[in-house]
């Protein structure tokens, strides 16, 4: 929810670190399938109806750590040329999202999240992390599609793939999307 998104200061802050982590640790040593609201609550040293209260239900807490997991952490490679930054990028995208914990991240956005806001999180990550690379770019001088053709085009396929289709997915079909999308001629 958008609520969600604020970026809270002071104890707001701290509560949300600390139950983010909580869930992090606990979901690396008893399962995401284990965990509980109180689990989560004394482990971050906080009381369940602090958790209630702030996420509404365990589902949205997760899809709200999700979103902060899906978040990049880097910008997006300095190849010298469009095709090889765009072909990394999506290499790199396919590799984290058709992880075992990316798709476990994907899912867990999708499914605590009532009103489409962190969808929309996630795909404004991505759209800004390809907008960095075409107006690289396009200050080198390189005609450039626009944002949403790349997404059409590229991320689209790629996630329904990685949710749908994910047998023999590989680097080679993300190679094929960003060579079609830069050359729709074929030439």
């Amino acid at each position: 929810m958008s609520r969600q998104m604020v970026r809270p200061g002071g104890r707001s802050a701290r509560v949300q670190a600390s139950v983010h982590t909580a869930v992090r640790e606990l979901a690396s040593e008893v399962g995401r399938d284990a965990l509980t609201v109180p689990m989560i609550a004394q482990r971050a040293g906080v009381t369940p109806s602090t958790v209630y209260r702030r996420w509404g239900d365990l589902q949205e807490l997760l899809s709200d750590v999700a979103v902060e997991r899906l978040r990049p952490e880097t910008a997006p490679g300095d190849h010298g040329a469009l095709a090889a930054d765009l072909t990394a990028w999506a290499e790199q995208f396919l590799d984290e999202m058709s992880s075992p914990a990316g798709r476990a991240y994907i899912r867990d956005a999708l499914l605590g999240d009532p009103d489409g806001g962190n969808a929309g999180q996630c795909s404004a990550y991505a759209a800004e992390q390809i907008d960095v690379i075409l107006t690289r770019a396009s200050q080198r001088g390189e005609k450039v599609p626009d944002v949403e053709t790349v997404i059409d085009h590229v991320v689209s396929p790629l996630m329904y793939r990685i949710l749908f289709r994910p047998d023999g997915l590989g680097a080679a079909y993300a190679h094929r999307l960003v060579t079609a999308v830069l050359d729709p001629t074929g030439r």
